[in-house]
C-alpha cells in the first residue's frame, strides 16, 4: 500500500514538472492591445451601403482574437483570427473565396489610429488567377468607430479596394 502511494505520489510530482506552468497570458503589444478594444458586437455598412455585423471574442486562454464578418448578401460568415506572432500581429482571413491568406503588421501608426496588415502568403490558392485578399487597414476613429479597407488581389494582377464602416453595438 505505502509503495502504491509512494509511486502515484511521483507521477503526480512528475506530471506536475512535465507540464509546467501555463502560459502567459499578459504578453501583448499596442497593436493587438487596440485589437482587443474591438471586443463586441458592431453594426456597420459596406462600401455600397449594405449592412453587416462584425464581432470580436477573445478566445484559447486570451491568446487569440476571433472576428466573425456577417454581410447580409452570404449566407456563411468569415472568420479571421488574430494573434500574437512575437512582437507582430499575425492574422489568417478564412475567406468565403475558400481561400486562407494570412497577414502580419508590425504594429500602429504613431498616432495610434491606423493598424495595416501586410501580405505574408495565402494557402488553398491553386493559380495565380484566383482572388484572393492581400491586405487590411483599421482606422480607429473613437471608441466606438472604426473603419476596415481590405484590398483583393483579383486575377492575378490589380488590386480592389473593399470599405467597412462599422459602430458598436449599445
Amino acid at each position: 500500500m505505502r509503495i502504491t502511494i509512494l509511486a502515484a505520489a511521483v507521477v503526480i510530482a512528475v506530471a506536475t514538472l512535465v507540464a509546467g506552468n501555463p502560459p502567459d497570458n499578459t504578453k501583448s503589444t499596442p497593436a493587438f492591445d487596440k485589437l482587443k478594444s474591438l471586443v463586441g458586437i458592431w453594426q456597420g455598412k459596406d462600401g455600397e451601403g449594405k449592412p453587416v455585423t462584425i464581432s470580436y471574442k477573445m478566445v484559447s486562454a486570451g491568446t487569440s482574437l476571433m472576428e466573425t464578418l456577417d454581410m447580409a448578401d452570404t449566407k456563411e460568415a468569415m472568420i479571421t483570427m488574430y494573434h500574437l506572432d512575437g512582437s507582430k500581429v499575425m492574422m489568417t482571413h478564412y475567406c468565403s473565396m475558400g481561400n486562407q491568406p494570412r497577414m502580419r503588421t508590425t504594429g500602429l501608426s504613431k498616432d495610434g489610429q491606423k493598424l495595416s496588415f501586410k501580405f505574408v502568403d495565402v494557402t488553398n490558392h491553386a493559380t495565380p488567377e484566383e482572388n484572393y485578399m492581400r491586405g487590411l487597414v483599421f482606422t480607429f476613429k473613437d471608441a466606438d468607430h472604426f473603419a476596415q479597407e481590405w484590398t483583393m488581389r483579383m486575377e492575378g494582377k490589380t488590386d480592389h479596394p473593399s470599405s467597412f464602416e462599422f459602430a458598436r453595438s449599445k
